[in-house]
């Protein structure tokens, strides 16, 4: 688990970055596991990170880990959705981002104790629900004297939300904000308990031939292109990410190009990678080579399980 000062210094630098404005990369082309009929071109993946995003894929193949995983809720976008439309000024954006809330209404009871989330596919998963004070609290820290959202009315319902599963319409808690003639919905209910990952971290591969991914950012609508955030320094030509495909999985390998010699700033820049896949996502596990296990998304007011 990492530290709290760790979860600082990266959420400093993630905002940083935000800031300035994080740079978009285009991923490296895919290759297609053997079997599955296309090769895609060569894209100068070092051997050994080829070798281990076959190992993750193999391993996670049928596993016992894969099967709790599709069996289970894991969320892939934020868990917080705003009113339709957005926010209108500038003012609430910010009050939004450092979570400047005026709460002007009663925080309700649970109207029971679990919630059902289902898919489109008919499928459906029975969850425990949080609290609208959990809820509440996750979206705002309180107010000061700064732009600020103020929360006139809180009640139950449900937000359609994409997960490893594809859409589901899950349990919500709906805040009414003054001003605004639709709510801002939170999740009401947790994701599931990561399984056990099959494969333990790379331990073998050098350092820059294969690093860990940092987050999931978001799935394209059609499922053809996913986008990562991934991190390099800044004495080199920047990040590069492989693809593996399989039917069951889509194995991401993470890389730093043209690292220079020398003395050089410590310096970590964070950098939006796209990568475009050979066929949608749909249901196949994304995973990290390095690390072996799902990569993780982390909205601005929620983590997936595998974050943490």
């Amino acid at each position: 688990m990492q530290s709290k000062t760790t979860r600082i210094a990266r959420l400093l630098v993630t905002l940083a970055l935000l800031t300035a404005g994080a740079g978009a990369v285009t991923g490296c082309g895919g290759e297609e596991a053997a079997g599955n009929g296309v090769e895609a071109p060569d894209t100068g993946q070092e051997p050994q990170a080829k070798s281990r995003a076959r190992q993750v894929a193999d391993a996670w193949d049928g596993s016992e880990a894969a099967r709790q995983w599709r069996k289970g809720y894991y969320p892939m976008a934020d868990a917080v959705q705003l009113p339709a439309g957005g926010l209108r000024d500038k003012a609430d954006q910010r009050a939004f981002t450092t979570q400047n809330f005026v709460l002007r209404a009663t925080l309700p009871a649970l109207p029971r104790g679990d919630g059902k989330v289902r898919w489109t596919s008919g499928a459906s998963l029975t969850l425990p629900l949080v609290k609208a004070r959990e809820a509440y609290g996750r979206v705002a820290r309180g107010g000061n004297d700064g732009p600020h959202l103020t929360v006139t009315g809180v009640k139950p319902g449900e937000m359609t939300l994409a997960t490893s599963r594809g859409p589901a319409t899950v349990p919500a808690w709906l805040f009414t904000l003054e001003g605004y003639d639709t709510p801002l919905k939170r999740a009401a209910v947790g994701p599931s308990k990561l399984p056990e990952p099959p494969i333990g971290p790379s331990r073998d591969v050098p350092a820059d031939t294969l690093v860990p991914l940092d987050r999931l950012v978001e799935v394209a609508g059609d499922g053809r292109s996913v986008t990562v955030l991934a991190d390099h320094g800044a004495c080199d030509s920047g990040p590069a990410v492989h693809v593996l495909e399989t039917g069951t999985d889509v194995v991401l390998s993470a890389s730093v190009l043209g690292v220079r010699k020398g003395p050089c700033t410590a310096e970590m820049i964070r950098a939006r990678v796209t990568v475009t896949l050979t066929r949608p996502l749909g249901d196949r596990i994304l995973l990290d080579a390095h690390t072996g296990r799902p990569v993780p998304h982390e909205g601005p007011h929620a983590s997936s399980p595998s974050w943490s």
